[in-house]
Order: C-alpha cells, then structure tokens, then sequence
C-alpha cells in the first residue's frame, strides 16, 4: 500500500460524502494504491451512518466508542494504516485534497519523515486566527522548531514514524515536536490551500492557546524526565529536604548550645519541618514515578466500538 489517508471526523455527516469523492478524484490518475481511513470520533449527527454508506473499496472506517478528541481518533488511525506515507487531513473540507500528491512525493521522493502544511492565507474567523497565531509563536520559541504551523490538520509522514509515536489527550497540536524528540528531525513545510468551511460550525476557540500551552509544558517536560522522573522530583526533593536538615540542625544547635528556649514558638522552625516534608513528598513522587514507568505495558486499543473495510 503506497498511501493512507486518517480522516478523524466529529460531527461531520454533511462533508464526508463530498470529501471522499474530492479524495478519489485527485488520486485517480496517480496509479497509487491507497486508503482512505475514517475515525468517526463519537458524533451524534448521523456521521457514522454516512460512512458505513459509502461504496468505495478504498474507504475504511473506525467508530470510537464516544467523543474522546483528536488525538485518540488519530492514534486509532495511525494503529491500523498500513500505507508507506500517512496524510492527515480534517474533514470539514478545508483541507484541499489536491495536495495530496505534492506531500505524498515530499515524504516519497524527497525523504522528509515529516511534512506539515502552512495555511499561509487563512479563511477562518478571528476567533480561530488569533488564538492560532499565538500558539504557532509560542511553540516555534519553545521547541525551536522553524514551522509557521504546528497545527494545521494536513500533514504527510513517513508510516515508521506515526508506528513509533502515541497520541493522548490534545497532544495532536504537537506531533512536529513529539517526532522531533523520537529521532526524526527531517521535518519539512509546505503552504498548502486553504478552503472556507462550507458546513456545520469550528470546534475550536479562545480555549485552544491556554489548553496548548499547558500541553507544550507537558511534551517538555515528558521529554526531558519521561524516562527517569526521579531526576526532576528527586532533585527537588533532595534540594527541599537538605533546606530543612540544615535548619533542624542550627535550631538544634541553638537549643543545646546557646541555650535557647521556645524553638517551637519560632517560624523558622515550622518552615524546617515544611521543608522536609515536601522534600519527603517530592522524592517519594519520584520514586513511584520509577516504579510506574518501569512496570508499565502498553494496553490493547479498547476504545473502539466498530470497524468496516479492514
């Protein structure tokens, strides 16, 4: 199989028709043997019921068993494509299947394992470019990754790459750095079309830089102590815990020495104790972190209620 096409959809029952035959039209002079997967992510408007109507043998189709986000329904499809260049695309038609071959041919031909669109003219509403704008900013500072856009939904990888990497929560807006902390550092741009959506209404707002953000200091960090969790919180505990020794031992000092009555009566005493306690606490947060990376396997995928086409 040369090519799979993951399709996560919500809500989506109005464009998947259309898409589909968009898809087929593109690729129907390319002579490449491909997929097209569609992960209908929980919806309630009928989504799945379009899907399982399609005649198309490329067509496949994966229902979650509710509403779980982006990143599970593109996990599920990154599991079960099997083509030798993955692209991703929403379903909303804002993405142009035309540019499927060009980005096929990036990650084909020219070995990128990693190519991300960049809607450089944007046709979406204020409330959706602002908060964009101010993600792309902060992530390209904070990974040091030179992408425009870290989150447009039309993206091609090479399959060694989407088989090497799991997807949690909102952790999607983030694929260019999770690749790039695995080893791939071949990760490309390309402008790519941007549509007006044509149906239904855009499933982000405001909320999308601050839920960005907090997921940008998770990958950081995950990256950083993933591995040995008890670098960070065993420092800290140790750093917390040698504050509060030190001071048990001046007012201990203080008390058989100089003679000083009262210890308990003094602040200094209580922060002593504070200390120690969080570094006790700290240190153990480590130590369980270790225990849980350590004997942790990875699970079957049990969040899908059907699949057709496989």
């Amino acid at each position: 199989m040369n090519l799979s096409i993951i399709i996560p959809a919500y809500n989506e029952s109005e464009s998947i028709d259309i898409l589909v035959n968009e898809i087929n039209s593109a690729l129907n002079s390319s002579h490449l043997l491909y997929e097209i997967i569609i992960i209908d992510d929980g919806s309630d408007d009928g989504t799945w019921d379009i899907v399982k109507a399609i005649q198309n043998k490329h067509v496949k189709g994966i229902q979650l068993m509710q509403n779980m986000g982006k990143s599970v329904a593109l996990d599920a499809g990154f599991k079960y494509s099997i083509g030798e260049v993955i692209i991703t695309m929403d379903a909303d038609l804002q993405d142009d299947p035309n540019e499927i071959i060009s980005l096929y041919k990036m990650i084909n031909d020219d070995g990128f394992d990693m190519v991300s669109g960049w809607k450089k003219r944007r046709l979406d509403p204020l409330s959706k470019t602002i908060p964009t704008k101010l993600y792309n900013w902060t992530t390209r500072i904070v990974s040091g990754i030179p992408l425009n856009d870290f989150n447009c939904g039309l993206k091609s990888y090479s399959n060694k790459l989407v088989k090497s990497i799991d997807l949690s929560g909102e952790m999607h807006r983030y694929i260019p750095l999770i690749a790039h902390h695995a080893g791939y550092k071949k990760i490309g741009e390309k402008i790519v079309n941007h549509r007006k959506r044509s149906f239904g209404k855009t499933k982000y707002g405001l909320s999308r830089f601050s839920n960005g953000l907090l997921d940008l200091i998770s990958i950081s960090f995950l990256n950083k102590f993933g591995k040995s969790p008890m670098h960070f919180f065993g420092f800290l505990g140790l750093f917390f815990f040698l504050i509060g020794f030190v001071i048990a031992i001046y007012l201990t000092y203080t008390k058989l020495f100089l003679f000083q009555s009262n210890m308990t009566d003094r602040p200094l005493f209580y922060l002593g104790i504070l200390c120690m306690l969080i570094g006790t606490q700290l240190f153990l947060a480590g130590f369980i972190g270790e225990l849980i990376l350590k004997n942790n396997s990875k699970a079957d995928l049990k969040k899908i209620n059907e699949k057709i086409g496989f």
